[in-house]
């Protein structure tokens, strides 16, 4: 089945359309050789994005970027499985044309997060803004603020990680800083309140790397609560605690140097407290 890409099919097993000898199986199952495969093709996805009204919480907007306060379980852009609902067909709808330097399945995106993951995103409105941006992010002028709530008590108040981050070669869905190799990653952290089996912090990325705080915090022993990927016990939660709280850019448009802020998203303000039983924690504010 040459005309279709080898994501597509994986997909297709994913969702249980190939059968082998008429049941399901896993990507992973091995061929003995005489098994009867059956394969049912799917939808394809369009090759564009496509507008589509959806609930959306502008946090900044100027002539070149707009900053978005992004939900949990909203996914960024379309991939295999998923192509509607997402950020970017939210965005078209809202604002029309967006940069198309990412192509058209991902106008206006810069950089993303994790489909679990809330909080602060850029998405540029013009290819030279898309641009300057990207190279904002590469040259590391961009800051880049998270809260994370980790399981166990962090022994000192502040601190960095720098640990190369590669793919999981055992576990495919997985990055790991366990290997010697990998991309370079930092990862610095600050410690905003200390309850009895958890620490708050404050986390700060030098780098942008695929999963990067979720892996460097598990490398040292203080899986992000939720986070049943990395580690972590099963939670209240229905998904790690993890929120992109503050990003700082400098404006191509303008030139100005902007930062904006995302509060903590309602669900984790309240799993904190009841951990807590405390008043909310003030988080900090530029």
């Amino acid at each position: 089945m040459a005309q279709y890409s080898r994501s597509r099919l994986q997909s297709w097993i994913e969702q249980g359309r190939v059968l082998v000898n008429g049941a399901p199986e896993k990507r992973s199952y091995l061929l003995k050789g005489g098994e009867r495969i059956l394969v049912e093709p799917g939808e394809l996805p369009p090759l564009r994005a496509t507008p589509e009204e959806l609930p959306l919480e502008v946090l900044y907007e100027d002539a070149s970027v707009i900053a978005i306060n992004k939900p949990a379980d909203m996914v960024v852009h379309a991939g295999a499985g998923r192509h509607s609902g997402t950020l970017v067909n939210a965005l078209l709808h809202r604002f029309g044309k967006l940069s198309n330097v990412g192509g058209e399945l991902r106008p206006g995106i810069v950089h993303r997060l994790d489909r679990f993951t809330s909080g602060v995103i850029l998405v540029a409105r013009t290819d030279a803004a898309h641009r300057n941006l990207a190279e904002q992010f590469s040259s590391r002028r961009v800051e880049k603020v998270y809260l994370a709530l980790v399981h166990g008590r962090v022994k000192n108040d502040q601190g960095a990680i720098a640990k190369p981050i590669t793919r999981d070669p055992h576990h495919r869905t997985r990055m790991t800083a366990r290997l010697e190799h990998g991309r370079q990653a930092i990862t610095t952290y600050r410690v905003l309140d200390r309850l009895e089996k958890f620490t708050f912090l404050e986390v700060t990325i030098g780098t942008g790397r695929t999963h990067q705080i979720r892996v460097h915090l598990a490398s040292i022993g203080h899986p992000v609560v939720g986070d049943k990927l990395y580690g972590a016990p099963a939670s209240a939660l229905n998904r790690y605690f993890l929120h992109a709280h503050r990003i700082t850019f400098t404006s191509p448009s303008s030139g100005e140097r902007i930062t904006v802020t995302a509060r903590l998203s309602p669900d984790l303000q309240q799993y904190l407290e009841t951990l807590s039983h405390q008043p909310p924690v003030a988080i900090p504010q530029l």
